[in-house]
């Protein structure tokens, strides 16, 4: 069965049309491709092009902001591209935020639990806050982003927050999907849409060295890129951040993640393992009905915090911007990157 699911996916990439989906349009032929992007704006803009696929109008591109992490898809008129090798690439851009992002992430790359990028430095006022969905037969804890955007929207609008989404869920939960894509339209929320794998397999008699994306079969060409092709087709903007299911990899997963484009975060503050957040946490619950206690604790911490917040003491910052920031960067070795602090107090 599961061998018959992932062919099916691996058709869709290779050009079958996608089924139907309550996105704004189907997409094919949906891949990587690695090249340099400039728009025909005046002044030109760079952009490093991650994926490829094709449109009802022709084809189009995924394209990453070298300097602020942000993502964009572009039409095939409205960017001038130019294929280069990955290596080659991050050598070129080897100074820019995404590339130090990558260097970052890759000082933690043989972790079995908790790889990539976990913390930030402390001396930023706040969190980064991480919600992930990984598939769940019950619906999403709609409390904790009302919230969000009632306790942190008196000071920050749209509030940032990172949720890392796997394809099952989308595709299981598409009510709940139009809503968070509803608070976005608002600009209640500022979402950063972090891939966390399409199935999200897990065992619960399996050792750590072969569950999740290291259990044997597992195709990560379709683990990656289907579940960026169900954003896309959803209107969604897939971001240039992914988090492993049940925070487990080894080496060789990472590298290949590495290696489609995109930048492996972890957590330093998983809630529910009674993990206590500081300043510069990247902090992890799960709304997705299945771990309530970390939705619990992070209410008790808004509570507690609620003058700090109101003093722009204990805000929510974008991975983004924490990456970003250009104090960071200039305190970075270039070939292996201090932790940066984030760029939120330049908005205050």
């Amino acid at each position: 069965m599961r061998s018959a699911m992932l062919f099916g996916m691996i058709m869709l990439l290779a050009g079958a049309p996608a089924p139907a989906s309550p996105g704004p349009q189907t997409l094919e032929k949906y891949d990587t491709l690695f090249a340099i992007g400039i728009t025909p704006t005046s002044p030109p803009e760079t952009c490093l092009v991650l994926r490829t696929f094709r449109t009802p109008r022709g084809r189009a591109y995924l394209g990453v902001d070298p300097a602020t992490l942000t993502t964009a898809r572009y039409d095939s008129a409205e960017l001038s591209v130019a294929p280069v090798a990955w290596p080659d690439l991050r050598t070129r851009f080897g100074s820019s935020a995404y590339a130090r992002a990558l260097f970052l992430a890759e000082r933690n790359d043989s972790s079995l639990q908790n790889a990539g990028i976990t913390r930030f430095l402390p001396g930023q006022n706040g969190i980064d806050l991480t919600v992930d969905l990984c598939p769940s037969r019950r619906p999403l804890d709609r409390k904790l982003f009302i919230a969000l955007f009632k306790e942190f929207g008196r000071v920050e609008k749209p509030v940032p927050v990172a949720v890392s989404v796997t394809g099952v869920w989308m595709h299981e939960h598409p009510d709940d999907l139009a809503w968070l894509a509803a608070l976005v339209d608002t600009g209640d929320l500022a979402i950063t849409w972090v891939n966390h794998s399409f199935h999200h397999y897990a065992s619960k008699t399996l050792p750590l060295t072969r569950n999740f994306l290291l259990e044997k079969g597992t195709d990560m060409h379709a683990e990656i890129l289907l579940t960026e092709l169900a954003l896309l087709e959803k209107g969604l903007l897939p971001s240039v951040f992914f988090r492993f299911p049940g925070l487990i990899s080894d080496s060789a997963i990472f590298l290949s993640v590495i290696r489609y484009g995109i930048i492996p975060i972890g957590s330093d503050a998983w809630l529910a393992k009674n993990q206590t957040p500081g300043p510069g946490s990247i902090v992890l619950v799960h709304a997705n009905g299945n771990e309530p206690v970390g939705i619990k604790r992070f209410t008790e911490l808004m509570r507690q915090n609620d003058r700090r917040i109101v003093n722009k003491e204990w805000l929510l910052f974008d991975l983004r911007e924490s990456l970003a920031d250009e104090e960071g960067q200039n305190a970075a070795h270039p070939a292996a990157p201090a932790q940066t602090t984030s760029g939120k107090e330049r908005h205050q």
